[in-house]
């Protein structure tokens, strides 16, 4: 009896002073803090330009399973799918053939990638965490003021397309009839080729006149800041669902915030727990408030509706009307009334 437990035990010395003579513990030994510890350490290590040969592998892998994934949802939607073909099939069929719907075809084609070019510019201005492009600046608020001052010198916004929009010509008109009014309010005579000047102007141009001219190119702008916005939502979500911490910083800047007194904050660190309060207490409204003012914050508000399980609709859905309708009508606003020169002759003149 004795010889067997002395034969039992000597295994689990070899055992122990192998792990001894290693200096590792087995994963029975380790918490589970100390194994996150340690998963994270090896995932920081598994980079392309360490071990090219094992994250390639790894990658293969994941993708054929992200296929495998998506192609069984397809199938199961497989209704939906081929209603899908076979309305694209259709429409490729009507774009393809000549007659008199082409004009129709162009015009919706021309809309449609228009519409494409200012989605993803706001794509780009709010995708990056904060890093993004600023296209307002650079993108919308130029293409704002040149209508403005366009309409105001005008004295129309009815600017021939083509070459609007790339290119803003006056719309030429018909020369008024001698001893008409429109004859005696007329800036300029008519050219030879019976047109009146761009300088003529008939009418006042109306502040919502402008705002509706640029109302689809900035509502598009909008509405691709709201998709940029989607990102942190997603990441913090799908690592609250699986219980992993992913490796963004601003995920881990937001849980050390969550794990912190309130008394240990600065005024940056509590704004962003104010942030997260609103959106938590409040919700859909939360949302759109933060959404509906420049608030640089809100990459913040993606990551607390996404670590909350804030649903998709109701976080998307007041992005979008936050950003898409109310700040877009701020912002072109702003632009329209800096660029107004009677506008601000008035402002100038109220100050003195």
């Amino acid at each position: 009896m004795a010889e067997c437990e002395a034969e039992g035990e000597l295994p689990q010395r070899r055992l122990g002073v192998k792990e001894q003579h290693n200096g590792e513990l087995t994963d029975s030994d380790l918490s589970v803090d100390e194994k996150k510890q340690r998963d994270r350490e090896e995932h920081e290590t598994l980079v392309l330009w360490k071990k090219p040969l094992l994250t390639l592998h790894y990658f293969t892998l994941e993708l054929l399973d992200t296929l495998k994934e998506w192609l069984w949802r397809l199938w199961q939607q497989r209704q939906t799918v081929f209603g899908l073909l076979i309305l694209l099939i259709l429409l490729s069929i009507v774009y393809c053939i000549e007659g008199t719907h082409q004009k129709y075809v162009r015009y919706m084609e021309k809309k449609t990638l228009w519409c494409a070019y200012w989605v993803g510019l706001g794509i780009l201005s709010s995708v990056g965490l904060g890093t993004g492009l600023h296209t307002f600046l650079l993108y919308l608020g130029p293409h704002i003021a040149s209508v403005t001052l366009a309409a105001y010198e005008c004295g129309s916004v009815d600017f021939p397309e083509p070459p609007y929009p790339d290119q803003i010509v006056c719309p030429q008109q018909n020369a008024p009839a001698p001893g008409s009014d429109a004859d005696q309010v007329g800036v300029e005579a008519a050219g030879p080729d019976g047109l009146v000047g761009s300088a003529v102007i008939q009418g006042s141009i109306s502040l919502w006149t402008i705002i509706s001219k640029v109302s689809l190119e900035a509502c598009m702008w909008g509405a691709g800041t709201a998709i940029g916005e989607l990102p942190p939502y997603f990441m913090a979500r799908a690592a609250r669902l699986s219980g992993a911490e992913p490796d963004d910083e601003d995920y881990q800047r937001f849980e050390e915030i969550l794990d912190q007194t309130q008394s240990a904050q600065d005024f940056a660190t509590r704004a962003k727990v104010a942030v997260q309060n609103l959106i938590q207490r409040v919700g859909f409204f939360g949302i759109l408030a933060c959404a509906s003012i420049p608030n640089p914050l809100f990459d913040l508000a993606g990551i607390t509706c996404g670590h909350f399980l804030v649903p998709f609709w109701t976080f998307f859905g007041a992005t979008l009307i936050g950003k898409a309708v109310i700040k877009m009508h701020i912002q072109k606003l702003f632009v329209i009334v800096t660029f107004s020169r009677h506008i601000v002759e008035q402002m100038v003149s109220l100050i003195g």
